[in-house]
């Protein structure tokens, strides 16, 4: 499997400030890539950090002025599906920030009683498809599970905190993973779900607009809190452009019923 990626990332910095990408594919994976980072014209350069899960992070001090990033990369085969480490079924058992799941067990298990494993997975994804329009613009960067549930629509980090959310309700380790995502519509970055079923992460995505298949991860987290592609201290910036794409090779069909792993 070939997989061609692209960002083109713009923001007018007010003042130096310190700035951190999650851009780039994480490791793991056989790949050739370039990127670009300049500040009115002239190159600037950041520093490569390792973050949990294979994550990197380009973090840099800029500005003011505008400054761009452009990234490619060109994605042979796939990378080891991972196993779910003893910490991580601790870790993403718990509630975060942005999925309340203590705030949602009543719920989760009227709904979804008598279920377990990909049964239940599927289930609940199911369920997060069916009553959730998929609206761009609808939620505010600081929106939870809860406001997702309430006001039923969001885009796809709505989505993937309404399903962690449910998950780890009933008591199932589930976390949010940021993708490159060949066949999306619109295309951008994605938000997809991992959930443990017999020690495994298997993929989910409510939103069902691309295939699990060729997804690509960047960025591993409890939810988007630790996933965002930009993380911006010390000064205000304006994003003035954002362009994603992601090609395959041959892009599969996913009808989102079969367990499948992100690699």
């Amino acid at each position: 499997m070939r997989r061609v990626v692209t960002a083109d990332i713009e923001a007018l910095l007010g003042d130096s400030t310190a700035l951190a990408f999650a851009v780039a594919v994480a490791d793991g994976v056989e790949r050739d890539e370039e990127l670009e980072l300049s500040l009115d014209g002239r190159p600037v350069e950041a520093t490569e950090l390792a973050d949990l899960h294979d994550t990197r992070l380009h973090a840099l001090r800029a500005g003011p002025g505008r400054l761009a990033l452009r990234y490619r990369a060109v994605v042979s085969g796939q990378a080891e599906p991972p196993s779910v480490t003893p910490l991580d079924a601790i870790v993403y058992a718990r509630p975060s920030r942005y999925c309340p799941s203590d705030a949602l067990t009543p719920t989760a298990r009227e709904l979804f009683a008598g279920l377990a494993g990909h049964d239940l997975l599927r289930a609940v994804r199911d369920w997060v498809n069916g009553r959730t329009a998929y609206v761009s613009g609808s939620s505010s960067p600081t929106d939870s599970a809860m406001e997702t549930l309430l006001s039923r629509r969001g885009v796809c980090r709505d989505f993937a905190h309404l399903v962690i959310a449910m998950l780890r309700a009933l008591d199932v380790p589930a976390r949010l993973v940021a993708v490159y995502a060949p066949g999306l519509a619109p295309m951008d970055f994605h938000a997809v779900v991992e959930a443990a079923v017999d020690g495994r992460w298997f993929v989910l995505d409510a939103t069902g607009l691309a295939p699990r298949q060729s997804l690509l991860r960047i960025s591993t987290g409890r939810d988007a809190a630790d996933t965002a592609f930009l993380t911006n201290t010390l000064a205000d910036l304006e994003l003035t452009r954002l362009e994603v794409s992601a090609t395959v090779d041959e892009l599969p069909g996913d009808d989102h019923t079969a367990p499948v792993q992100l690699g």
